[in-house]
């Protein structure tokens, strides 16, 4: 059985959305060759990074998602690096907001599908039903989207079941009062990070998003005490890198619940059971909707 690496470099790109599929595709490729370059294991970019946030949904075709994430999956086959890209995808005829997490190879292992949406979602895309857990370089992981970092079980759960690092891709939208409120790392994600022991990369959207909405970057990369390894800026696009020593990511606080207290104890190891068995049923779901990627 191969080792799991004591270190990964993992890097967040932080963008400007263009104001078309390949607009995004051509800046998504541009940013994972700079971070192959760096030397990244994994990249993660922001949430609909292939569409953009401000996209027409409704006007979105199967076929034209399938291609992208083909190109998205080829590209992480190119570079030989993990890309974790978030995009709108089809299952059936159904729309959701997911992150794509494709391998060195360029096979799609995993799809995570939003399942809080914010009443902007709402209007295009069905909620998941599931929560996230994979494998980079055979370390666990785990993402939540955007606005689900308010619900705290959506990462502990999957910390509990082996996680050492949550990926969030993100779109900003706020007023702009609320935007700035958020600059400086202001957010609460470094207490997501340190109550679970665990690193955390953020890859957000940055400037303004059009319709008087800002998105306030600060894209980061999370230690387990809290502390930031890096922290973007709020005015333009970045691709920030870190080495993760993953012997810090001890996940000691969701390890401490699975032992007390005990009447809880039993139903967390229950829920571990049926969130591995969604989590497997929803990637071969996803990946029968996106047969023209590349997938295991």
């Amino acid at each position: 059985m191969k080792a799991k690496p004591r270190r990964l470099r993992v890097a967040a790109v932080q963008m400007i959305f263009a104001d078309s599929l390949a607009g995004n595709l051509a800046k998504i490729e541009n940013a994972a060759v700079q971070a192959a370059r760096e030397g990244a294991d994994a990249v993660l970019f922001p949430e609909c990074a292939t569409t953009g946030y401000a996209c027409d949904f409704g006007a979105l075709q199967p076929a034209t998602i399938r291609d992208a994430i083909g190109q998205v999956g080829a590209l992480a086959a190119r570079l030989g690096v993990h890309l974790l890209v978030g995009s709108p995808v089809f299952a059936g005829r159904r729309l959701f907001n997911a992150l794509l997490v494709f391998d060195r190879r360029g096979r799609l292992i995993h799809t995570y599908a939003k399942c809080q949406l914010t009443e902007g979602d709402r209007r295009w895309f069905t909620p998941g039903d599931g929560l996230s857990l994979f494998k980079v370089d055979g370390v666990q992981a785990t993402a939540i989207v955007c606005h689900e970092r308010r619900y705290p079980e959506l990462v502990r759960l999957p910390v509990m079941a082996g996680a050492q690092i949550v990926f969030h891709p993100n779109a900003g939208l706020d007023e702009l009062a609320v935007s700035r409120a958020k600059r400086g790392g202001r957010d609460g994600m470094p207490v997501r990070a340190f109550e679970n022991a665990v690193f955390y990369v953020f890859a957000n959207s940055v400037g303004p998003q059009g319709g008087g909405k800002w998105s306030a970057g600060d894209s980061k990369i999370v230690a387990p005490d809290g502390s930031f390894l890096r922290l973007a800026d709020n005015r333009r696009e970045q691709v920030i890198v870190a080495d993760l020593d993953l012997a810090l990511a001890t996940r000691k606080y969701a390890e401490d619940s699975l032992r007390h207290p005990r009447f809880l104890a039993r139903q967390w190891r229950r829920l571990l059971l049926e969130m591995r068995c969604r989590v497997a049923e929803n990637d071969r779901r996803f990946r029968a909707g996106s047969e023209k990627a590349p997938v295991v």
